[in-house]
């Protein structure tokens, strides 16, 4: 199973710990002894603490001549509300450091503010206004030749093109601002932009390239005492270890990055390397050891509200839940994934995002294409049965409305449509003869049992009507409700109309299968008993579009799924 290295550990470049006493102004000793030990405690992980000495500092300052000090000072504390997840208590804090800068009339000042303030947009999603604020930052850096925020603003704005999915561009940011910091001496920033050049270089696929950026990266943060720098590296290290299948490395990278995160109290890292732990647990068989490390990680990627490790925590156990052949609790998985991913997509236009959108659809579609063939493998007269039902209710639908923007989840719905029949024993199922009442009771049972067995799964449409109704009648003698006319869903109209085709031209224990022709009659004289005489028309057009593979019983061609896709 292969885990794509994503932008979500990607560093911004602000001041590093280290690097305020050459900015601030001289204070007394009590502001300058605040500001070391808040230093300290940032490059040790400890943002809490580091944030408190930086408000303790703050408070002292009094007085026109300290208020540069006071500008830097609150730009740090907003970056750390800001690592924190606290975006309106960063906001705040910036909006106050540039206004003291402004007012201070300091370029300098107001460009690191800005570059500051730019980074808390980018981690909301807000692309358009962080490259904005870079933008200004830039030009002030370059107007005050300051090659220091230069770097910087060229770190950040490689991440804005990660996350855009321009891996090219994200380099050549990368490089330049590496040739600034280089230039300068400034290795307690490198480590940072080493971990990000090693996220596009996975991203890319060039493992060994990113190794050896990442193992640079560590022996820069192991110099410069950044630790929680080197959590992430490290966490960046076992994720593109564990999508090249290295999964014995992959592990011991995790337990030493637990180790360290649960002594910082860093809960983002610790619940990254329990995902991370969940997925290698996982793939060496040890089901039960990834079920508890993905439900941790799980529930502390929720209580930090963190939609994207969240979402990624939901698919990982989802591939679990598929491999333990647990298909509902499969489903209820996929659809917390896939709500997760829709909630970020609405927040952040991301590439990275829509595409792992994409690839978790997919997934949805197989594990139910699975579920659905299991249940048929019951019965050999219907195998092949929901997938042609599905194409030929798509079909119908995108006849009926061509710019239908729920086709994926009605195909979901209509391979879902018989599933309540594992219920149904196989010698009923297969029984050549006619039923008897006891058994029509457990037949005609199957839509009830369908949506107690889905009753639970959130699906980001709802297929649940269609399950229920595609035996109902528009006259109203059908079931399990006896719904007549429009109080049938639609959908489920349109689904028996392709339920009734199929099971008609496909042979039976009790019968040979009708042609086309024939089946097409007996419906036309049964529109307006069994079906919606206003669909039918509709059906009538369609037909024959797939009337020729109709008699391939195990597969369907690529006719109507071109239609129904």
């Amino acid at each position: 199973m292969k885990a794509a290295p994503s932008v979500k550990n990607a560093t911004s470049a602000a001041e590093t710990p280290g690097s305020l006493a050459a900015e601030v102004l001289p204070g007394n000793a009590l502001v300058a002894g605040l500001r070391a030990e808040a230093e300290h405690a940032e490059a040790a992980g400890h943002r809490e603490l580091a944030r408190r000495r930086y408000e303790s500092a703050l408070y002292l300052l009094r007085g026109p001549m300290q208020a540069a000090d006071a500008s830097v000072i609150l730009r740090r504390i907003g970056r750390l509300y800001f690592d924190e997840g606290d975006f309106a208590a960063g906001v705040d804090c910036l909006t106050a450091a540039l206004a003291t800068a402004e007012a201070l009339g300091d370029t300098a000042l107001v460009a690191y503010a800005n570059n500051v303030m730019a980074i808390g947009h980018w981690q909301r999603g807000m692309l358009q206004e962080a490259e904005q604020l870079y933008g200004a930052a830039y030009r002030a850096a370059r107007e005050c030749a300051d090659t220091k925020l230069a770097a910087m603003v060229d770190q950040n704005l490689g991440i804005i093109a990660n996350m855009q999915g321009d891996l090219s561009r994200a380099l050549r940011h990368y490089e330049a601002s590496l040739a600034g910091y280089r230039e300068l001496g400034l290795d307690e920033f490198i480590g940072k932009l080493l971990a990000n050049m090693g996220l596009a270089y996975a991203d890319l696929e060039r493992w060994d390239e990113a190794e050896r950026i990442y193992q640079e990266a560590l022996a820069i943060c192991a110099a410069c005492g950044d630790v929680s720098t080197a959590l992430m590296v490290e966490g960046n290290r076992a994720e593109a270890q564990i999508a090249r299948g290295f999964f014995t490395d992959a592990r011991h990278v995790c337990e030493r990055v637990l180790r360290r995160a649960q002594g910082l109290n860093d809960a983002r890292a610790v619940a990254e390397a329990q995902k991370h732990l969940g997925v290698i647990s996982r793939e060496a068989g040890r089901m039960e050891d990834a079920e508890r490390f993905l439900r941790i990680a799980f529930t502390s990627a929720t209580a930090r509200e963190d939609l994207l490790l969240a979402a990624e925590v939901a698919r990982e156990q989802a591939e679990l839940y598929s491999a333990m052949h647990r298909e509902r609790e499969t489903l209820q998985a996929l659809n917390t994934s896939h709500r997760l991913f829709s909630e970020l997509r609405a927040q952040r236009d991301l590439a990275d995002v829509a595409r792992r959108m994409r690839g978790l659809e997919q997934r949805f579609y197989d594990i139910v294409s699975a579920w659905a063939r299991s249940i048929e493998s019951k019965d050999p007269y219907t195998l092949g049965h929901c997938e042609r039902v599905a194409d030929y209710a798509c079909a119908i639908l995108r006849a009926l409305d061509p710019d239908v923007s729920t086709l994926f989840w009605f195909r979901i719905g209509a391979l879902l449509h018989d599933v309540g029949k594992i219920n149904v024993p196989t010698d009923v199922l297969n029984k050549p003869g006619k039923l008897t009442p006891e058994e029509r009771a457990l037949m005609e049972g199957h839509p009830v049992a369908g949506v107690e067995l889905l009753k639970d799964v959130e699906f980001p449409w709802d297929v649940l009507p269609m399950v229920r109704s595609h035996h109902e009648r528009w006259d109203g003698k059908g079931y399990p409700d006896r719904l007549t006319g429009e109080a049938i869903p639609l959908h489920a109209r349109v689904l028996a109309l392709a339920d009734v085709f199929d099971a008609l031209t496909t042979d039976r224990p009790y019968r040979p299968a009708f042609s086309p022709q024939e089946a097409l009659r007996m419906m036309r004289e049964d529109s307006g008993g069994a079906f919606d005489p206003s669909l039918f028309p509709v059906f009538e057009k369609v037909v024959p579009g797939f009337q020729g593979f109709v008699a391939a019983v195990s597969g369907t061609t690529s006719q109507v799924k071109q239609a129904a896709a």
